[in-house]
């Protein structure tokens, strides 16, 4: 299909790397590995071997020295092959860029090398049951404990607890003063998901999808004074650190689905006959399909867009959050209409599309939803006063 975005000779060489890997497993592996709960282990293995996990992080750290536009490049291509995986989001995106920048350097050497490699990968925990993803009213709390710290709370709908070998959790520092407009302070701690009063269970949702869903329960968890990073107090700075990587990634993720969706109808439709006509010879079924592919294609510049400025060391905020809500968007619909092309097939595990549903539905919510980006966009794009 023709696309508006044209790699540079870099980014072909990475997509190309990352397809050959991803060819070997496709959607068929990751909608069965969804289905048992068997994980994705060797795809993660291979990715991480070949580079392709750590690609933006430090090289001196174990990475590609690279910057997220090349990790947007392997995450979108393994999602045009059916594969869309949330934890390619959480552990090198979010995680490995707060402690790339924030981390001291010996929790840099402890961790990043093996968060690159694929080795060990570590989940991302802010959201809270009464607090949603509203960092200003987290209650999960640390107190500094002699040399130590003592962290209590819950943590409400983290993915991929039970392949992660640590929790990057964000906490409300309960020994610091609140700011004159009455927010606590945060700190940002790395956890091993073996820390004694540590604890989770199984959210049961109807997601098709090999990273599952958790409550994660702190029951006066100490750590020792190394877990936390950076400096205390400071966590919501460390936080936008990974956030805008977070949305950026997660746009990655919706365009490679609406790509797949749309490659998989356009395929359908040209071999598809009726009365001796291909399907895709109708209006009715060319016209959606060309909206569909549009729609992808200016969410994909988007994207590209708002990694290149984060990449650059400017203001992305603006260009991550319209990316990531016009990529789910375009998503949902390339997706909903390759559905709706393939008629009764569309349905059927055969033809691999309405399983991807859940997911391209869940990144229209998380990891910020569709009303919290217009939110952002029309205080701060057009001025409007604050409604929250």
């Amino acid at each position: 299909m023709t696309a508006l975005i044209t790699d540079s000779d870099e980014h072909r060489l990475i997509r190309e790397s990352t397809a050959k890997i991803a060819a070997r497993y496709g959607h068929a592996y990751y909608s069965e590995r969804a289905r048992t709960g068997a994980g994705l282990e060797e795809l993660w293995g291979e990715l991480g071997e070949a580079g392709l996990l750590g690609v933006h992080l430090p090289e001196e750290y174990g990475g590609g020295g690279a910057g997220l536009s090349e990790l947007v490049v392997v995450l979108e291509e393994l999602s045009a092959h059916g594969m869309p995986i949330l934890s390619s989001v959480i552990s090198p995106a979010i995680c490995g860029s707060i402690l790339a920048a924030h981390a001291s350097p010996e929790m840099k050497r402890a961790w990043l090398p093996d968060i690159a490699s694929g080795r060990r990968r570590m989940a991302f925990a802010v959201t809270e049951p009464d607090a949603g993803s509203n960092s200003h009213a987290i209650t999960t709390t640390a107190r500094s404990d002699g040399g130590g710290w003592r962290i209590s709370g819950a943590k409400y709908f983290i993915s991929a607890l039970n392949e992660a070998d640590a929790v990057l959790v964000v906490t409300r520092d309960g020994d610091l003063a609140p700011s004159a407009s009455g927010r606590s302070p945060l700190s940002l701690f790395v956890v091993p998901i073996n820390t004694p009063g540590l604890q989770y269970q199984p959210i049961e949702t109807e997601l098709v999808c090999p990273d599952k869903q958790f409550t994660l329960f702190f029951d006066d968890v100490r750590l020792d004074g190394d877990a936390l990073i950076g400096e205390r107090g400071k966590g919501l700075r460390q936080v936008f650190a990974g956030l805008n990587p977070e949305r950026i990634t997660a746009s990655a993720l919706s365009n490679g689905i609406g790509r797949y969706a749309v490659a998989k109808a356009r395929d359908y439709a040209r071999e598809r006959t009726v009365w001796s006509t291909p399907i895709g010879a109708h209006q009715g079924i060319a016209h959606p399909l060309a909206e569909a592919h549009i729609g992808v294609e200016l969410a994909r510049l988007a994207t590209a867009r708002s990694a290149e400025l984060f990449d650059a060391g400017q203001d992305a905020a603006t260009a991550a959050n319209i990316a990531k809500f016009t990529a789910a968007e375009a998503s949902l619909k390339a997706l909903d209409q390759a559905i709706q092309t393939h008629g009764g097939n569309g349905l059927s595990r055969e033809y691999g599309l309405a399983d991807l549903w859940f997911v391209a539905r869940l990144l229209r919510t998380a990891p910020v939803s569709r009303e919290m980006v217009l939110n952002f966009v029309a205080q701060h794009s057009l001025g409007l006063p604050n409604s929250y």
